[in-house]
């Protein structure tokens, strides 16, 4: 029990942070609502998980063999952070009629863990953290990605439905455009860490 407490407080405190996910969950609720967001936020509470097992079943091992691979990870990852920030910037809304933009599907939002940094950094710290080398592995792995998929849904959750409050506060296209900017240069920041030198 003080296993699963540990993990979950864990998983609620790197999750409900503002993050890469968490930012383009609330503007995706801004700009398309909850019931065209669903599939992204599912992508997210599913794909989390996934990475984290595998993570925990064998890519630690591969990445110690090969750094590079980690390296290449990372700055693809921020590659596309910067490219997400783009297309966040210049979204378009309801507002002005028809949307000429789209949310993230499931499958774009499960892959964009593989590329998000905070993710890495969560799902590392979780399997190292949690894990014991005395006891086997899978269970262990497997109770970590669990505990991750029930957290997730409401930390989710609520970065949607705030998104959806504020855009109920958001009156007109320039005040979304000033929103979308602003969450823009938020989620730019974000890769900051990831970048300094440590």
């Amino acid at each position: 029990m003080e296993f699963i407490i540990a993990v979950a407080l864990f998983a609620f405190s790197s999750g409900i942070t503002p993050g890469p996910n968490n930012i383009m969950l609330m503007t995706s609720g801004v700009n398309f609502g909850v019931q065209r967001s669903l599939p992204h936020l599912c992508g997210i509470c599913l794909g989390f998980p996934v990475m984290v097992l595998a993570i925990g079943l064998g890519l630690t091992t591969l990445f110690n063999q090969y750094p590079i691979l980690h390296t290449v990870i990372k700055y693809v990852g921020i590659g596309y952070l910067l490219y997400l920030a783009w297309l966040i910037a210049n979204s378009s809304s309801k507002m002005e009629g028809v949307a000429k933009a789209n949310p993230l599907t499931f499958i774009q939002a499960a892959a964009f863990q593989w590329v998000n940094p905070k993710g890495w950094i969560m799902a590392i710290g979780a399997v190292a953290t949690f894990t014991s080398i005395e006891q086997p592995l899978v269970p262990q792995v497997v109770s970590i990605a669990s505990i991750f998929l029930a957290v997730a849904l409401p930390c989710a959750l609520v970065w949607l439905g705030f998104g959806v409050a504020l855009k109920r506060l958001l009156k007109n296209q320039r005040q979304q455009r000033v929103f979308n900017i602003s969450m823009a240069l938020l989620l730019v920041a974000s890769i900051i860490p990831m970048i300094a030198p440590q």
